[in-house]
């Protein structure tokens, strides 16, 4: 196990993508703790895990919060070696035009600080911890941090800005602590919008999303959400991934390969070698 003695605190870590990342490096061999609103998927974690993972209820938008979660690790495992910085909402792909108004100001201030304040709190909060282990930070970005239409406005920018920050804080923590960035595509999750926006009961699961990437990816279809867990424990792994930092990955499927008139150019290929 590549991970084995290693020590993960996790934002946004009970469902989705992050409780995928749990169940990864708890696979691994590390030991996780993770910061989420949810009591119950808190308590359903440990109850899968044991003492392998310590689950902390908070809101990332909070400073304090992230501070007892940082605290609560260093106590329960000694040390945090990474930081995964992954919680998030999505708006939807509102375009501005569908914006209303009057809940402008509100829904920027909620996508905003989850989306990117909660990531400067929680390397904020585990810095010391990753300084003295000479720790790393993997934040989750999207497709939508380098590409249009993986969001409207307010959740592009958010990922965007989380780019220019994996780019600043690799700078400003050198040497002690790599700062690196996964951008997924599309993932079957429960990811939910701006309660500002009346988005907070809606899930990105209820979308046909599989059907709709199918015909626009190269890879040819959706992957799974186990499928994306492979590339922090990548930036995790001490001995594997020394040179990368400020590294941002794209591990979106190919959207940045797509062809102008079709998303995959090699539809004939078993054809022309005659592979059955």
């Amino acid at each position: 196990m590549k991970l084995t003695g290693e020590v993960v605190l996790i934002t946004g870590g009970a469902a989705g993508l992050g409780r995928a990342l749990v169940d990864r490096f708890v696979a691994e061999g590390a030991k996780v703790a993770v910061l989420d609103k949810s009591a119950e998927r808190l308590r359903q974690m440990e109850s899968d895990h044991g003492d392998k993972v310590v689950g902390i209820v908070g809101d990332v938008r909070s400073l304090q919060d992230q501070k007892q979660a940082a605290d609560r690790c260093v106590a329960k495992f000694g040390k945090i070696d990474t930081l995964i910085p992954n919680a998030g909402i999505w708006d939807y792909n509102m375009s501005l035009v569908d914006l209303p108004e009057d809940r402008i100001d509100a829904a920027f201030d909620e996508v905003f600080h989850i989306n990117v304040k909660g990531y400067i709190h929680a390397v904020k909060a585990c810095l010391p911890a990753l300084v003295a282990s000479r720790g790393s930070v993997i934040c989750t970005i999207s497709n939508a941090g380098f590409y249009p239409n993986g969001g409207g406005p307010l959740y592009t920018a958010t990922k965007h800005a989380v780019v220019g920050l994996v780019r600043e804080l690799a700078f400003e923590l050198a040497p002690y602590v790599r700062v690196n960035g996964v951008a997924p595509g599309g993932i079957n999750t429960d990811l939910r919008g701006p309660s500002s926006l009346g988005m907070s009961d809606q899930s990105i699961s209820a979308l046909p999303l599989g059907e709709l990437l199918a015909s626009v990816l190269p890879i040819g279809r959706m992957p799974a959400i186990e499928e994306y867990t492979g590339a922090y424990v990548f930036f995790a792994t001490r001995g594997d991934s020394v040179p990368a930092t400020g590294a941002l990955l794209n591990y979106d499927g190919g959207m940045g390969v797509r062809g102008l008139f079709s998303a995959v150019g090699g539809k004939d290929l078993l054809e022309k070698l005659n592979i059955k």
